[in-house]
């Protein structure tokens, strides 16, 4: 809500895209899609993930945007307006799952916090020596340093949002979707100049259904 009382809107339609964009594209993409889709069956997996996105997530993302301009409201109240009764417990339902994910997404945050500084402190070459797991096995092993980490990525989290969707949400993912999208690149680059490499964008582009 603005300071006069009115409900916010997004000051521009690539604000609104990007915004989108931001809640469906992630640390997942750089953190967790790459080792799923490798114990998946590469290529095979990709078919049929890009199959989901499309029958499903598309779809969903529609009628979330749909129910969304129609009543002006969240998510619970949204359901309430246009059809009432039982159906605000889906609103709800939706409230539940952005708490888990966030949950989930919380300790990530964290994660790349610490991972971001150490960068600069001797992970590069502990990484180098075939030690990064036992970096990532110290660090998750002290509790401190993992609420920490997440403490600060909760407060990040807090902030934007606290500043609403023109100053806030829409201001930032603005600044960090495109920044998202140059570090893939980056690493899209990096990883084609690996050994080895030709292989693995054919086991990730050439599907294999046997697997």
């Amino acid at each position: 809500m603005s300071s006069n009382g009115e409900r916010e809107q997004w000051g521009s339609k690539i604000g609104f895209i990007l915004a989108a964009a931001g809640s469906a594209i992630g640390l997942g993409n750089i953190w967790r899609f790459p080792y799923i889709t490798g114990q998946n069956g590469g290529g095979a997996f990709v078919v049929v993930y890009v199959a989901i996105v499309f029958i499903i997530g598309f779809s969903v993302m529609l009628a979330e945007i749909a129910i969304g301009r129609r009543a002006q409201l969240n998510a619970v109240g949204s359901f309430k307006k246009l059809k009432g009764g039982a159906w605000s417990i889906v609103g709800w339902m939706g409230v539940a799952a952005g708490f888990i994910i966030l949950s989930y997404y919380g300790v990530i945050g964290g994660w790349t916090i610490k991972y971001i500084i150490s960068s600069w402190t001797g992970l590069m070459e502990a990484g180098a020596a075939g030690k990064a797991g036992d970096v990532f096995g110290g660090f998750v092993s002290n509790t401190f340093q993992v609420v920490l980490y997440q403490a600060l990525f909760m407060l990040a989290t807090i902030w934007v949002v606290y500043r609403g969707i023109g100053e806030g949400i829409e201001k930032y993912c603005k600044i960090l979707m495109p920044a998202l999208f140059v570090i893939l690149l980056v690493l899209i680059v990096r990883s084609l100049t690996l050994d080895g490499a030709g292989k693995g964008v054919e086991f990730y582009l050439k599907p294999d259904l046997s697997k």
